[in-house]
């Protein structure tokens, strides 16, 4: 069964979302605890600037035989409410030292069809906080790939995940959204500029010099502003603000910051950037926008009562639905349909893979015992007889696994298992030492 609980942006500000912030060692922990509690045969987490997500999937392939037909529809995402004593919930608030009944109810639930549908609808930006933005197709896919390195991803995580990539690609290149692609970045200038204020010439600072604060140098470089990016001394050998950018001391970022027009700071520090005991003496003549993009909180929020600064989270830039984009977004949801009754099939039939292949490789093994003496006998050199043995089999075993698979979708389910028994009686496992024998 495929479950995810899960919080994010509809149902749970800034300040609750940063209480379970995890390191990448705490992911870890997370799922092996969760593959161990469960058991689950998969594990996945996403965890992100809008959302914390943890994808498993539990259960025996083989009960996939029992399991309803295929998903031919998209179901309508109907989440349950988290319950305290849920297994995989104690665990995160354990692993995040919170008291679970604090923050159950900003959690939610999703299992098996509807869960299926969120990954595929979240993976092509149709449920971001910015319609269609990029960027959680890049976070999907790293979630996933951080997963498998750590051996803890599962052949169902690993096929459900990839088919929710490829189906979020083929969005991105067929359907075209306004404003698509933005970023929190590219949401706060237009606010910006909405209000009045254009950077042209401005001076701004970026505090942080990973993923995000990057994206937020080069976009403000885009716009014209003058850029500086703040390096800690450790780092200032290591890595290079983008060209064009100009780097300052991080130990220097106070004395930097009446300068600016505007302050961006998007790290993964634990503690905050810029505090506010420290703009207590902030020139009474100067203002400034704060932009805080990250998870935990850069910025004291405190700060909001000094006069001098205007300060913004990531949850201020939103962007709502529009009626402009509901024919973009009707032909993403049909590239979707499609997808998912395809992962569907897979996950409903996977039981059958290994007879399948098993039924291929005897069937090739068959067709070697009868081609192997007339090929033997054909006047070309030994090292030619077999590779063209090696092509006889690789192309008969597409063969092979085109009709079968395909064969699956022009069957009823009890018939297309039955004609599988059928093969495996006419292609039994052979006798030991005859399989494919070439000597």
């Amino acid at each position: 069964m495929i479950s995810m609980i899960g919080i994010d942006h509809n149902v749970a500000p800034v300040s609750v979302r940063s209480a379970f912030f995890l390191t990448k060692e705490n992911i870890v922990a997370l799922m092996k605890e969760v593959k161990e509690t469960l058991p689950a045969e998969g594990a996945v987490v996403l965890s992100t600037c809008n959302r914390l997500e943890i994808w498993t999937c539990t259960g025996d392939p083989a009960d996939r035989a029992e399991a309803p037909l295929p998903l031919k529809t998209v179901p309508e995402d109907h989440p349950e409410p988290v319950r305290e004593n849920d297994p995989v919930y104690r665990i995160l608030c354990r692993l995040c030292k919170v008291n679970p009944p604090d923050y159950a109810f900003y959690f939610v639930k999703r299992t098996q069809e509807p869960a299926v549908s969120h990954l595929f609808y979240l993976t092509s930006g149709l449920r971001s906080a910015i319609l269609a933005e990029d960027q959680v197709l890049t976070q999907v896919k790293q979630a996933l790939d951080f997963s498998r390195t750590n051996h803890l991803a599962g052949s169902c995580m690993e096929v459900l995940f990839r088919t929710a990539v490829t189906a979020a690609k083929k969005i991105k290149t067929d359907v075209t959204f306004t404003r698509a692609n933005s970023s929190a970045i590219d949401q706060a200038i237009s606010r910006l500029e909405s209000e009045g204020l254009f950077l042209k010439g401005k001076t701004c600072m970026v505090i942080g010099n990973g993923e995000y604060g990057r994206l937020a140098a080069t976009t403000l470089l885009e716009h014209g502003a003058d850029v500086m990016m703040t390096l800690r001394q450790y780092h200032s050998q290591k890595a290079a603000p983008p060209s064009g950018c100009r780097s300052v001391p991080y130990d220097d970022r106070y004395l930097y910051m009446p300068e600016c027009t505007v302050v961006v700071s998007a790290t993964a520090s634990p503690h905050y950037t810029i505090k506010k005991e420290r703009l207590l003496d902030f020139p009474d003549d100067r203002h400034i926008i704060l932009l805080d993009l990250a998870i935990p909180r850069d910025i004291e929020p405190e700060i909001k009562a000094l006069p001098q600064f205007t300060l913004y989270d990531i949850d201020d830039f939103y962007t709502a639905d529009n009626n402009e984009n509901a024919e973009a977004f009707l032909k993403a949801e049909e590239i979707i349909r499609k997808f998912i009754e395809e992962y569907s099939l897979w996950e409903h039939s996977r039981d059958l893979f290994p007879r399948i292949q098993k039924i291929q490789d005897n069937a090739v093994n068959s067709l070697n015992l009868r081609l192997l003496k007339s090929i033997r006998k054909l006047p070309l050199p030994e090292e030619d007889k077999e590779q063209l043995l090696s092509q006889i089999d690789q192309a008969a075993g597409k063969v092979l696994n085109k009709l079968l698979f395909d064969l699956q979708d022009y069957l009823p389910e009890k018939e297309f298992r039955q004609c599988i028994q059928g093969m495996e009686n006419i292609y039994p496992d052979p006798a030991p030492g005859k399989a494919g024998d070439r000597s």
